[in-house]
C-alpha cells in the first residue's frame, strides 16, 4: 500500500450502533481501537447508540439515543410513548414488536442527519460494521468513510437456521436477519473496506459478491494491562476455559460441552464458562440433558480485570468456535500463557498459526481427544503456552493496528478528492 504524503492529524468520527464491550466482540474492538487512535495523536469522536461504551477522556463520546428496547428495566416498551411520535421511533417499535432487528437502520438515519450538520467537523467516517443506507449515503454525499466487516453476518444467519427446528423457529431466524439485504446492498457504496483476517477477506469479498480490492486486512490487537500470564502457584491438571457468548450456536459451546460429556466418563474435568446462558435456553438444557452441572461453571460477566486470574487457574483455554471473523478470545488466552486449543473455524488458524493445537470445528471427538492429549502432555502445554504468548505479544497491538488504520484512512480521504 502507498502511504499518502500528508502527516496532520485527522479528525476521525467513529460510528457503531451499540457500543458497549458488554455487548460482543464490535464493542471491544470499539473501546480499544478509538483509544489507540487518540492516543497515535488522532482527534476521535465516538457516535453510539446504547448501551454506550466506557471510553477514557481522550475520546468524545456523542450519545444518539434511541428507544433502547432491549434494556431490562423496559425489556421491548419505550420508556415514554410520546416518544412514538417518532417515525424512525414508531418504525422501531413496531419492527421490534414483529421481530427484527431494525438497530443498524435506524442508527443510519439518525447518524446521517447528524452529520449532514456537522460534517465540517471531520475528515473521515469510519463506520463498526452497522452498513445502512443512512451510512451509504454519508458515504456518496458527506465524508469519505471506511467500513469494517468483522466477518459475514450471513454465516451466523446460516448456523441459526440449522438449529431452528420448527416454521415458527425458523420464520424467527429470517425476521431477526432481515436487515442483511440493506448490508449487501450497501457495502457496494464504499471504496476501502477494513477487516481483521485474510481469511474473512475473502469470506466476505465472496458472500457480499464485493472485489478483494477493496479491502485492508487490519487485525485486532490485545489489551496487556488485562490479558498477561499471572502468577498464581502451579495450574490445576484438570482445568478448561472457554470465553463464549454462551446461546449463539456459531460460538461451538455445544461442541465443547458433548466433549466435556465424553472426557468425564473416563476422568475428572471441569469446565468454566466466562459467560452465562439464557435461561432455559439451548445451552442451559444441554447442560441437563449431558449431567454435567457438576462440573460446568459459568461466571456471568467479569471484569476486566479479573480475566488474567481466571486464566491462571485454568489447564487449557479452548475456543470452540464454528466460524471467528478473528477471535479475540484465542489471543487473549495466548497473552495469559495459557495453552490454546482452538478449532478450524473461520479465521481461527490464521490468529493461532503454530502457537494452538488446532481441531476441526464442529467435531466433538477430535475436540475431547485434543484436550485428554494435552492433558496427559504436560511438555506440549508448556510448548505451546511459551509460543502463544510470543506470538500475542508480537503480532496483535491496537496501537499497530491504528498506525495501520491511519494509512487507509489518508488513501480514503485522497481517494475521495
Amino acid at each position: 500500500m502507498k502511504k499518502p504524503v500528508n502527516s496532520r492529524p485527522l479528525r476521525i468520527c467513529f460510528l457503531t450502533y451499540r457500543g458497549n464491550p458488554t455487548c460482543g466482540g464490535q464493542g471491544v474492538y470499539t473501546k480499544h481501537l478509538v483509544e489507540a487512535l487518540a492516543d497515535v495523536g488522532h482527534a476521535v469522536d465516538v457516535i453510539s447508540g446504547p448501551p454506550y461504551p466506557h471510553l477514557n477522556e481522550k475520546v468524545r463520546l456523542i450519545k444518539l439515543p434511541n428507544l433502547d428496547l432491549y434494556h431490562p428495566d423496559h425489556l421491548f416498551m419505550p420508556e415514554k410513548f410520546t416518544d412514538l411520535a417518532s417515525p424512525i421511533n414508531l418504525y422501531e417499535f413496531l419492527s421490534v414488536c414483529t421481530g427484527g432487528f431494525p438497530e443498524p437502520f435506524t442508527f443510519g438515519e439518525r447518524v446521517y442527519s447528524y452529520l449532514a450538520k456537522h460534517r465540517a467537523e471531520y475528515d473521515l467516517v469510519h463506520d463498526n460494521q452497522c452498513l445502512s443506507y443512512g451510512i451509504g449515503r454519508i458515504a456518496k454525499k458527506l465524508l469519505p468513510t471506511v467500513v469494517t466487516i468483522h466477518h459475514p453476518i450471513t454465516v451466523d444467519r446460516q448456523e441459526d437456521y440449522k438449529v431452528a427446528h420448527t416454521l415458527r423457529q425458523k420464520y424467527r431466524v429470517f425476521r431477526w436477519y432481515s436487515f442483511i439485504g440493506m448490508q449487501l446492498k450497501v457495502a457496494k457504496n464504499f471504496s476501502h473496506i477494513v477487516t481483521v483476517s485474510e481469511f474473512t477477506k475473502k469470506d466476505i469479498a465472496r458472500e457480499f459478491d464485493l472485489d478483494e480490492s477493496k479491502f485492508r486486512v487490519v487485525h485486532n490487537g490485545i489489551v496487556n494491562d488485562f490479558f498477561y500470564p499471572f502468577q498464581n502457584g502451579p495450574r490445576p491438571e484438570n482445568a478448561l476455559i472457554v470465553t463464549n457468548s454462551a446461546d449463539t450456536p456459531l460460538k461451538g459451546l455445544h461442541i465443547l460441552l458433548e466433549a466435556v460429556a465424553q472426557i468425564r466418563k473416563t476422568r475428572p474435568i471441569k469446565l468454566t464458562v466466562i459467560g452465562q446462558p439464557k435461561k432455559d435456553g439451548m445451552i442451559e438444557n444441554l447442560v441437563k440433558d449431558l449431567s454435567l452441572a457438576d462440573v460446568v461453571h459459568f461466571t456471568g460477566r467479569i471484569a476486566n480485570e479479573e480475566f488474567a486470574e481466571y486464566y491462571a487457574k485454568s489447564t487449557i483455554a479452548v475456543v470452540p468456535s464454528l466460524y471467528e471473523g478473528f477471535g479475540i478470545p484465542a489471543v487473549e488466552a495466548m497473552a495469559c500463557g495459557v495453552p490454546l486449543i482452538a478449532t478450524t473455524g473461520g479465521a481461527l488458524p490464521e490468529v493461532v498459526g503454530d502457537a494452538g493445537l488446532v481441531v476441526p470445528a464442529g467435531d466433538a471427538r477430535a475436540l475431547s481427544g485434543a484436550i485428554i492429549r494435552l492433558l496427559d502432555s504436560p511438555d506440549e502445554r508448556k510448548k505451546y503456552a511459551q509460543a502463544g504468548l510470543r506470538r500475542a505479544n508480537t503480532v496483535f497491538s491496537w496501537r499497530r493496528a491504528a498506525e495501520q488504520l491511519t494509512d487507509v484512512y489518508r488513501e480514503a480521504i485522497d481517494g475521495y478528492r
